[in-house]
């Protein structure tokens, strides 16, 4: 691989970084705080693969101009831009190229949450601020869960709350409601899981996602992964919804 074949593959991985960072392709990968970094990784790829480019370019031509001012300089310019062959390795850069271009991986569902246990561990803090205002309290998943398990439900205060999520079946083909979470990326997603009681749906298939209301209940399990608790929701309200542009929680 010469030097335009490194300018080269390096401008189209980074135009395949900023085409996944301005559109929403990255949310399948990273956390959406990220967009920033990403915008500025591809673009610092580019800029140094059209400056290597231009340098090269540069170079040729002025070799062509003037072939007699050195012919010994010519040589060596010669064997720098043929001579001296990278690794073949290199070309194994294309493979993340083809991949954010050609190929849009699904986000982690149902199938990842049935293998991994709920990401609430022991040793949780339970100082949780206010629920939002409204009725129902739209909270996410996570927040739902966090207050239920360590704060006994104590800081939901009896309220109705709003939560959305993909649908899992659980070890007994009871309903769960579920959503990933990601620390980083989505090298590191795990699942939360809430337990759905009362009147829960019946029938939907794994992933679907619905947006569901209802209230605290004292109700829990086990996970049958990592044996942490699973908190319930008794629910009053459901209805399908169309899949959220992020569909993974910080």
């Amino acid at each position: 691989m010469n030097r335009q074949a490194q300018a080269v593959v390096l401008l189209l991985l980074g135009g395949a970084v900023l085409k996944a960072s301005i559109s929403d392709l990255y949310l399948r990968y990273v956390k959406e705080g990220l967009r920033p970094f990403l915008i500025a990784a591809g673009a610092v790829l580019v800029v140094a693969a059209v400056m290597t480019l231009w340098y090269d370019l540069r170079q040729r031509v002025a070799a062509v101009a003037a072939p007699e001012h050195d012919e010994h300089a010519a040589g060596q310019h010669e064997d720098d831009g043929h001579g001296h062959r990278e690794p073949r390795v290199g070309w194994l850069l294309l493979l993340p190229v083809l991949g954010l271009l050609l190929v849009a991986p699904p986000a982690m569902g149902s199938f990842a949450a049935g293998r991994s246990g709920t990401a609430l561990g022991a040793g949780q803090v339970s100082d949780f601020p206010p629920l939002p205002a409204g009725d129902p309290a739209v909270v996410s998943v996570l927040d739902y869960a966090s207050r239920a398990v360590f704060d006994a439900g104590r800081s939901l205060g009896g309220r109705t709350v709003q939560l959305t999520g993909f649908v899992m079946v659980g070890p007994g083909g009871e309903p769960y409601l579920a959503r990933m979470i990601l620390a980083c990326c989505a090298a590191d997603a795990r699942p939360i899981k809430v337990g759905l009681a009362g009147d829960a749906p019946t029938g939907l298939a794994p992933d679907t996602w619905i947006q569901v209301t209802g209230t605290y209940t004292t109700q829990s399990a086990t996970d049958a992964v990592n044996g942490e608790t699973i908190p319930y929701l008794t629910v009053t309200d459901w209805r399908e919804v169309a899949v959220p542009k992020n569909q993974y929680e910080a």
